[in-house]
């Protein structure tokens, strides 16, 4: 009877895996590559639990080890008000999680000698030259101009966000990427270069702008063409097509402990609207992605910058990536315990661990909740995502994050 009820479920499983609607798990595959399936099989429970409380409206989790995906589950709604179920093909607005795909295009150009990540910004972008730093005593010019590596980190001195007259143009998306960095370009700068750290879309966006003018190519075609296409990441881009608007996640916020939908007044504007009319590709969080897609560009990187026999970046250069550029600038990063590397947060102190991530596990979130970190101890990937633009991702992010890891059984 047990045998019996084991194939049943079994089959079950497998014909729900294909809805694209739970958990895709099997114990054999996960003992293969060293993984406990029952433990993972809690992230499920959890995430549940953070559905029915109205923390999260739903979240598509995904755990990989050694290039093999041993846990991926969809749980909640991705569209509440039209009851539409959570998909483990569910797309999402992974925002902030874009800015290690403008690193890898900034690096893949350093690989050919058309940038220097040493040289001033203003080598490249001259409305960057003669960029004058605000001090108390006013205006002056900074010891250095901004580099290319201190973008990167977010020692730049950039502000974080426009302000003026693009400072709706995160959730409007009006200017087009060569009018907003012209703008940036002429803005002051908050700090000395390389002293401080100040996450900085404005120097992410900087980037974007660099690819286009050092590459020949328009931005959002360069990572399409470097990065998305090869590793057939069909499912991830800047700007939503007709065909795949309908599997779109949308967002949510919490108003008298109830979540409601997401507006106009968030990053990208309202999400139901799919960015319509939007010219800005935004290299610092325009692109929507899925946990599987993902993974294949996480796989990328820590194989050392191959994947599926193409090689995408030397190993030098994933290396030096995942150096920490920030070791005397606090605070540097969003966790804790983490600095900043070229693009990536990497966990360099203890404090950083508190989430179970080894010493210098590395990845980057996403303003709406989405989480994707990469431990290279044990070659593991956990990737969460979620829809939520008020700040209140991390009770489910911290599910995958620690149960993901204590998983490893050796």
């Amino acid at each position: 009877m047990l045998t019996i009820l084991k194939k049943r479920q079994q089959t079950w499983l497998a014909f729900a895996a294909l809805l694209g609607t739970t958990s895709v798990l099997g114990a054999s595959d996960a003992a293969s590559v060293g993984m406990d399936a029952a433990r993972l099989q809690m992230i499920h429970t959890r995430l549940e639990e953070l559905v029915r409380n109205q923390t999260i409206p739903g979240a598509v989790a995904l755990v990989a080890r050694h290039g093999k995906v041993v846990y991926l589950d969809a749980v909640g709604d991705a569209d509440r008000e039209n009851h539409r179920p959570m998909r483990t093909d569910s797309i999402f607005q992974i925002m902030s999680m874009t800015k290690p795909f403008t690193g890898v295009g900034i690096m893949m150009l350093v690989e050919e000698g058309k940038v220097e990540l040493r040289r001033p910004v203003s080598d490249y972008l001259p409305e960057f030259k003669g960029q004058l730093m605000e001090t108390p005593s006013g205006l002056k010019p900074p010891e250095h101009p901004v580099t290319v590596w201190e973008l990167m980190c977010h020692t730049s001195g950039l502000n974080g966000d426009p302000e003026g007259a693009l400072a709706d143009n995160p959730r409007t998306m009006r200017a087009t990427l060569k009018e907003a960095v012209e703008f940036y370009g002429h803005q002051h700068l908050k700090f000395e270069p390389g002293t401080h750290w100040r996450y900085s879309n404005m120097g992410i966006a900087t980037l974007g702008r660099i690819i286009e003018v050092t590459s020949g190519e328009e931005y959002t075609h360069f990572i399409r063409s470097r990065i998305l296409d090869p590793l057939g990441m069909k499912d991830t881009f800047y700007f939503a097509p007709e065909d795949r608007r309908a599997r779109i996640a949308m967002v949510y916020k919490h108003e008298d402990g109830k979540l409601v939908r997401s507006g106009d007044e968030i990053l990208a504007g309202d999400p139901a609207k799919f960015r319509a009319g939007a010219k800005y590709p935004a290299p610092e969080f325009g692109l929507y992605s899925t946990a599987e897609n993902l993974e294949r560009f996480y796989e990328m990187l820590l194989r050392g910058g191959e994947y599926g026999g193409r090689r995408y970046l030397s190993r030098e250069s994933i290396d030096t990536m995942r150096q920490v550029f920030t070791p005397d600038v606090k605070p540097s990063g969003w966790l804790g315990g983490t600095g900043y590397g070229l693009t990536f947060e990497i966990v360099n102190h203890p404090e950083g661990m508190l989430l179970l991530h080894p010493m210098g596990t590395f990845g980057h979130g996403g303003a709406f909740g989405t989480e994707g970190w990469m431990d290279p101890v044990h070659d593991l990937i956990r990737i969460l995502l979620t829809q939520v633009s008020d700040g209140t991702g991390g009770p489910a992010r911290a599910v995958v994050m620690q149960i993901g890891e204590a998983a490893v059984t050796k």
